[in-house]
């Protein structure tokens, strides 16, 4: 497949992404008796179809989630003039919180009711510079082992063409999340 059909596929992605959140509950955070009974796959696909509010990061960043399953998550993100560093390329902090994101994510979707988790430690590569020229990126997250304590995860920052932007690990907390008072 040529990379304009590429990009045009995920352009068409995101729109049906971008309907399901206008049509939704919009950003913001979920009550956790919403969402207490839920497995973390399906709180991110209740998130993905809007059904529950999406994390606001993504509005303010300019990505969003595209799709999640069981034990991975793939971001997509339009870089802006907004996100440039005074060299006029994409400042790294993007790629971190794009790739950050989509790792996490992954993780949340290996989550069984009543657990939770947190980015302990996220190691990024940063090894081709994004320009304006770049239209979308996608960040694509795998969890490689998911524990009852600890999990990590691999992530990939890549364009239509299959170039390689960053690519990352982190390891994640795993934890019970505490019920409410």
């Amino acid at each position: 497949m040529t990379t304009d059909l590429i990009l045009e596929q995920w352009l068409a992605e995101e729109a049906v992404v971008f309907k399901n959140l206008q049509n939704g509950r919009g950003p913001g955070v979920a009550d956790p008796q919403e969402v207490k009974h839920l497995t973390g796959l399906q709180a991110m696909q209740g998130m993905l179809n809007g059904t529950l509010p999406y994390a606001g990061i993504g509005k303010t960043m300019d990505f969003h989630m595209i799709h999640v399953e069981d034990g991975q998550a793939v971001f997509q993100g339009a870089p802006s003039v907004g996100h440039l560093n005074p060299m006029g390329t994409v400042h790294g902090g993007w790629y971190a919180t794009l790739l950050d994101s989509a790792m996490g994510c992954a993780v949340h979707s290996k989550m069984p009711v009543g657990r939770g988790y947190t980015t302990a430690e996220l190691s990024l590569n940063l090894v081709r510079a994004i320009t304006p020229k770049v239209i979308r990126l996608r960040a694509i997250g795998t969890v490689v082992h998911c524990g009852r304590q600890l999990a990590t995860t691999e992530g990939r920052l890549v364009g239509p063409d299959g170039t390689l932007y960053a690519h990352a690990t982190s390891t994640c907390l795993v934890f019970e999340l505490k019920p409410k008072s």
